[in-house]
């Protein structure tokens, strides 16, 4: 969340910030300050309170050496006084610092001076394209035809046991996830990630940490009689590795990848944009997450696009780059890339991969800080991506590579499938 002393240092400032989000924030910024102001009031009379108590009971040895018993009474009856006012006092100091917290978690992140003003993803800047887009022939296949065609992907199957969103994946389908999954853990290894495997549901407070809670959008399982949540992206567990910590600065960059099977309700996804493996409820990704200082974070924003610009490369298709506008950034983001894939049988971009630089927004929900070389505690920035998300990327694969004989596989993924071709 944002800091109070950010929001204090200039409130214009921050509201014509999140108007870039399409957030209108002056009324809640100014019920933030009023309540700070609330806070800070009750706070100096807890204080002057605490500070006159402790006088008032050096006063009653004092009287009772004199022998003033009923001055002593009197004193004692104050301090009853005040330490009966003192809890109510507290009692309204607690709801006013509670209020402030639930005020400051329904503010977004502030964009970043980079990122475009717009309403929708129709406004996204394309950055950069690599790749050529294949012809294919007339009797090119769709993903989901070709998964039937050759036995890789059984859907019907995935919404008699759990329903829609929630595919099998059969023979050299499931060895092609397999294949992937590897793959990309291998290439984040080599540039530097440390690999963690995370768990897979997570408690409410790591769900506040980064973010997904408040769930504006209903968008996470929840595990009701446990109050746990299915991972939406192992973001969500690997860096609340990071909760409540203060790191060495010398420590830093933390970088760490992660495995992880992702659970997402997609509330209202409907349509031809959602068939096949286009939007899932239960998708295989490999995430990776980066601690970084303030000063450094921007260089390794720009490391982090470079790393699935060249798994994208590897694999052969043809992607570009798109930096988000306001209107499409998401609550937490300060600033975020978005990786798409063209899909050439459906004649379509999809998108497989989310780029994204916090800032101190989640290190400040989460606590995470580091202590720099004089000394002071910091909050760290904090960012992740998808390295990258299977679901399009296998789409765009089968698709793309389609010929008569067969679906080639990428040169990369040979070693980890064990064959070159799906017939």
């Amino acid at each position: 969340m944002l800091t109070l002393a950010t929001i204090k240092a200039d409130p214009e400032y921050v509201i014509s910030r999140l108007a870039v989000k399409g957030f209108d924030g002056r009324e809640v910024i100014e019920r933030i300050l009023k309540a700070d102001t609330e806070r800070r009031s009750l706070q100096a009379s807890t204080e002057a309170d605490a500070s006159r108590l402790k006088k008032l009971a050096a006063s009653i040895g004092a009287l009772m050496k004199e022998g003033n018993r009923e001055e002593a009474e009197k004193v004692k009856a104050e301090v009853a006084r005040i330490k009966e006012a003192q809890k109510e006092m507290q009692s309204r100091l607690d709801e006013a610092a509670a209020e402030m917290t639930n005020l400051l978690l329904g503010v977004p992140n502030l964009p970043n001076e980079n990122v475009p003003e717009g309403k929708s993803e129709a406004d996204n800047v394309v950055e950069k394209t690599g790749g050529e887009i294949p012809e294919l022939g007339p009797d090119a296949l769709p993903h989901w035809d070709l998964a039937k065609k050759y036995n890789l992907i059984d859907f019907e199957t995935g919404v008699k046991v759990t329903g829609a969103g929630f595919p099998f994946y059969v023979g050299k389908g499931a060895r092609l996830q397999r294949a992937l999954i590897q793959f990309f853990l291998d290439e984040a290894w080599k540039a530097g990630y440390v690999e963690v495997e995370p768990p897979f549901v997570v408690n409410e407070a790591s769900g506040y940490g980064t973010g997904q809670l408040p769930d504006k959008e209903g968008q996470m399982y929840h595990v009701t009689q446990d109050n746990l949540y299915l991972i939406p992206t192992a973001e969500v567990p690997v860096t609340n590795i990071y909760r409540d910590e203060i790191l060495p600065g010398d420590s830093l960059p933390r970088k760490n990848c992660a495995y992880s099977p992702c659970w997402r309700r997609e509330a209202g996804s409907y349509g031809k944009d959602v068939r096949g493996l286009n939007r899932l409820h239960q998708f295989d990704k490999v995430e990776i997450v980066r601690i970084e200082k303030p000063e450094n974070s921007y260089a390794a924003l720009e490391e982090m696009k470079d790393h699935v610009q060249g798994l994208l490369e590897k694999l052969g298709l043809p992607w570009h780059i798109l930096r988000l506008c306001g209107g499409d950034l998401s609550f937490t983001s300060a600033i975020t890339f978005d990786f798409e894939v063209y899909s050439a049988a459906q004649g379509r971009w999809l998108e497989v991969s989310s780029v994204s630089n916090f800032e101190t927004y989640q290190a400040n929900r989460l606590k995470c800080r580091y202590r720099d070389e004089e000394k002071k505690i910091r909050l760290c920035h904090t960012l992740n991506g998808s390295a990258l998300a299977l679901p399009r990327i296998v789409a765009a694969l089968l698709e793309n590579n389609q010929t008569p004989e067969g679906i080639i596989i990428p040169e990369c993924l040979r070693k980890y499938t064990g064959f070159d071709i799906i017939d």
